[in-house]
């Protein structure tokens, strides 16, 4: 009798994706192996050595290409989503060995959302507010904050999530401006926002929320020169990558005042280490990278996973192949 093939899934911190798709016939045709927890390093190695497929829930483990040359018998790996910002692509082509994706869901709107609950979220001082609650207390002399309403909010990067952002501040009353390394009058002007330079927009803005691409011109973009800039009273916003920010120097700016507030979902090693200083910086709104977590989209997940492997395992195409950009 053939021995059945090695399946490996990554990442499924959530213990999501055997609710929303049937996993019967993976499991009569692999031996199947989903982990749960964060794994790095040999953990991850040893966790994966033996696979002829693995199938990640999107970045959170780093298959480098040290890793994947120790991987002799991989034949196939696919992740979850459309992009994949901690694999070793050119490793994998490079051997022939085929890499699928899956659809991303409505993480666009999600992370919108999100964006939208940590700015609420920090100008609203609601975390504070609760623990007032919870100690017994009332209103205090913090509980006396400014409105939205008639502040600037800086968009850096208006795409699909940076648009939906800048939507909802124009709902509330906001003045809406934008920048981004290629930003146009005219692609402003169609969201109803104004193009500004990078250094007006930090110096002026009330809330500066970030939406751009983590690429070889916008790593640490925000660093200590320009979070000086900001105003004191400022709150800034990622739901996008944490290499966006030099994250030591943000953890200067907020004790020096500048700005006053951030609020961060997205960090540079994940989960976030016990001991990080950013768990417990003061004037930091932080959650654990919530933006793309909602039932829907684990949905698209997990229909995914089980079609994409199947399909492998059958000899068939696969539904959506990976193409670099």
């Amino acid at each position: 009798m053939a021995q059945l093939p090695n399946i490996v899934i990554l990442g499924d911190y959530e213990r999501a994706l055997r609710r929303f798709s049937s996993w019967d016939k993976l499991e009569q045709q692999a031996n199947l192996k989903i982990h749960h927890e964060p794994l790095h390093d040999e953990s991850l190695y040893e966790a994966i050595k033996d696979a002829d497929a693995i199938a990640m829930v999107r970045d959170r483990a780093p298959l480098n290409e040290a890793m994947i040359a120790r991987l002799p018998k991989l034949k196939f790996l696919m992740f979850t989503g459309e992009r994949n910002g901690t694999l070793a692509t050119s490793a994998l082509t490079s051997r022939n060995i085929p890499i699928g994706c899956t659809l991303g869901g409505p993480s666009k709107e999600t992370t919108a959302e999100l964006t939208w609950a940590l700015i609420l979220g920090a100008s609203k001082r609601l975390v504070e507010e609760n623990k007032l609650i919870a100690s017994g207390g009332w209103r205090d002399e913090l509980s006396l904050v400014p409105m939205l309403a008639g502040q600037r909010l800086g968009v850096m990067g208006l795409g699909s999530i940076g648009s939906r952002v800048a939507r909802v501040g124009h709902a509330l009353g906001m003045e809406v401006v934008t920048w981004s390394p290629h930003m146009t009058p005219e692609r402003a002007a169609a969201e109803n926002a104004k193009s500004i330079s990078l250094t007006e927009l930090l110096s002026t803005s009330k809330v500066v929320t970030m939406h751009l691409v983590a690429g070889s011109g916008t790593k640490g973009i925000i660093s200590a020169d320009q979070l000086a800039l900001m105003r004191s009273d400022s709150i800034l916003v990622n739901t996008s990558r944490a290499a966006l920010i030099n994250m030591p120097d943000l953890c200067k700016a907020l004790k020096a005042g500048h700005p006053g507030q951030a609020a961060l979902d997205v960090f540079d090693i994940e989960p976030l280490p016990i001991g990080d200083p950013l768990r417990n910086t003061p004037n930091l709104l932080v959650t654990p990278h919530l933006g793309f977590i909602a039932e829907p989209i684990f949905e698209t997940f997990s229909k995914g996973i089980t079609e994409t492997l199947e399909a492998w395992l059958e000899g068939k195409p696969v539904p959506l192949p990976f193409k670099a950009q």
